[in-house]
């Protein structure tokens, strides 16, 4: 089975197309052995390219423990580089189909090379119920959370997956981040992004990612932290948001309310799984 590594912001991906995924179609057992840092490749996730009845191409993504997220900021960005180079698409913008709706990336080139990737997020979701957040008010704004006899203020935002953002780093964030992920409170679970505001255009983000845990970036995160900035009156429209594994450049845009994210896509390798590997792990069809 032929594969690409890929990362962007240092959040890492797999990348398989339809003809490899057919292979292997149980794709969330199979994103668990995969994502494997000491007995498989290793990686945040599994994305596996495929066709689109609606778009030009089918994005579905599967996190290391094997659940299935609606998008990804930065896997998006890879996947864009990747069908661009690979010429599964001819021109640098198109339409991918994603379980939070379609995605429209933009691959910038220099020199014929792509040097990194916009991609129009859509229109964040705030009610309560399509995030989805169990609170009954029209917006979920610097609400109290009570965790560990320590109250916190989150802001709920969906960039097609949820997102509780929280404008303070505590020191053991990740574990906080760990317990507000599975609270009752979130039906589908939630990213938590803790966030240190360092001026109205830039900001710190440290991430939990919903199925994954601590990651080095978060591209839906980043724009639910430009968003939940401009909400909590903290960020303006447009800011730079700082994440361990680089800095993305956001816009919510006045004019259509969309979200706009550009940062890198980078190809790390690519090969082939050892024959006796793919055999042992062949799995079933979905």
């Amino acid at each position: 089975m032929h594969f690409i590594k890929m990362q962007g912001s240092g959040n890492d991906f797999i990348l398989i197309n339809e003809k490899e995924a057919e292979k292997n179609v149980s794709y969330g057992p199979f994103a668990r052995k995969m994502c494997d840092r000491h007995f498989g490749i290793g990686a945040d996730g599994v994305i596996v390219v495929l066709p689109s009845d609606v778009a030009e191409v089918r994005m579905r993504i599967f996190n290391s423990d094997g659940s299935e997220a609606e998008m990804c900021g930065n896997g998006i960005r890879c996947l864009a580089k990747y069908v661009y180079e690979q010429a599964i698409v001819p021109d640098p913008i198109f339409t991918v189909e994603t379980g939070a709706g379609i995605i429209v990336p933009e691959v910038l080139l220099e020199d014929e090379k792509v040097r990194a990737v916009r991609v129009d997020m859509g229109e964040p979701r705030l009610y309560p119920k399509e995030i989805p957040v169990r609170i009954q008010k029209e917006r979920v704004i610097a609400e109290p959370l009570l965790l560990d006899d320590r109250e916190f203020r989150f802001t709920a935002v969906s960039m097609g997956n949820p997102h509780a953002v929280i404008f303070e780093i505590p020191e053991n964030w990740e574990t906080f981040g760990r317990k507000i992920e599975t609270l009752p409170l979130f039906p589908r679970k939630t990213n938590v992004e803790f966030v240190q505001v360092l001026s109205s255009r830039k900001a710190e983000v440290k991430i939990w990612e919903r199925g994954v845990g601590v990651t080095l970036a978060c591209g839906t995160g980043a724009c639910a932290v430009l968003v939940a900035g401009v909400l909590n009156g903290v960020l303006e429209r447009q800011a730079e948001i700082h994440l361990p594994g680089g800095s993305l450049t956001m816009e919510w845009s006045e004019r259509d309310n969309h979200v706009l994210m550009e940062g890198p896509a980078v190809s790390v390798f690519e090969g082939d799984m050892a024959e006796e590997e793919e055999e042992r792990w062949t799995l079933q069809p979905e």
